[in-house]
């Protein structure tokens, strides 16, 4: 337990700045989980439309620290090889 106010008070900000990350983390893989969806479902046009919003969350959290950028690459360069293993 924090024993200062300064300890506290840092304690409750990290409380308050994980619960943040963990709900940003949480709609990011969402938005990944949704464009495997439209790739499973065939639909390529819905695909793209929706990698687009999932690349914009990887970049923003990978901006920000909340997953390191070689991962937000690494998925994105993933998801992009299964939409266009679609057209052919």
């Amino acid at each position: 337990m924090a024993n200062s106010v300064q300890a506290v008070k840092r304690a409750r900000q990290a409380e308050l700045h994980r619960q943040h990350n963990t709900a940003q983390r949480s709609d990011m893989r969402t938005a990944v989980k949704k464009v495997i969806a439209a790739i499973a479902s065939g639909d390529q046009a819905k695909a793209n439309e929706l990698f687009r919003v999932a690349q914009s969350k990887l970049d923003g959290m990978a901006r920000k620290g909340i997953i390191h950028k070689n991962k937000a690459s690494r998925t994105k360069s993933r998801i992009n090889a299964r939409i266009k293993a679609m057209a052919s």
